[in-house]
């Protein structure tokens, strides 16, 4: 079992940015493909982006491209995303997923349905 623990959500501003942190306490996240994921209440879990088991390799949602950086600090078992000019249509609940499989080396996987561990998520809320 792997346990994920997400932080840096909050209130802010249209226009302004926040940084989301994901630990995985005990583990090394160089073992893992990790993507964020953003649930509004009433909605399914949505992707945002994920980063590849190598850190190599991202992918992000069309609506996020240009925005938010997604980035693994192996030496601090770290990944974080980085939002910038947020806008209140990014408001939600953001998780971070982990999953361990060996297909995930370069190229990381978009569907909730492929990660195997989850966080509690922590909320970012956009005003206008």
């Amino acid at each position: 079992q792997v346990h994920l623990v997400e932080s840096g959500g909050g209130l802010v501003q249209a226009g302004g940015s926040l940084t989301l942190s994901c630990a995985a306490p005990g583990r090394t996240f160089s073992s893992y493909a990790v993507g964020w994921f953003l649930q509004a209440p009433g909605k399914e879990r949505e992707f945002v982006a994920a980063i590849s088991r190598s850190g190599v390799n991202t992918r992000y949602t069309n609506s996020v491209k240009g925005r938010f950086t997604i980035s693994k600090d192996n030496a601090k078992n770290m990944v974080y995303l980085q939002m910038n000019s947020l806008k209140p249509e990014d408001t939600a609940v953001y998780y971070c997923g982990a999953d361990s499989g060996s297909r995930w080396f370069t190229t990381p996987p978009i569907s909730p349905g492929e990660y195997d561990y989850w966080g509690q998520g922590t909320q970012v809320t956009v005003s206008s």
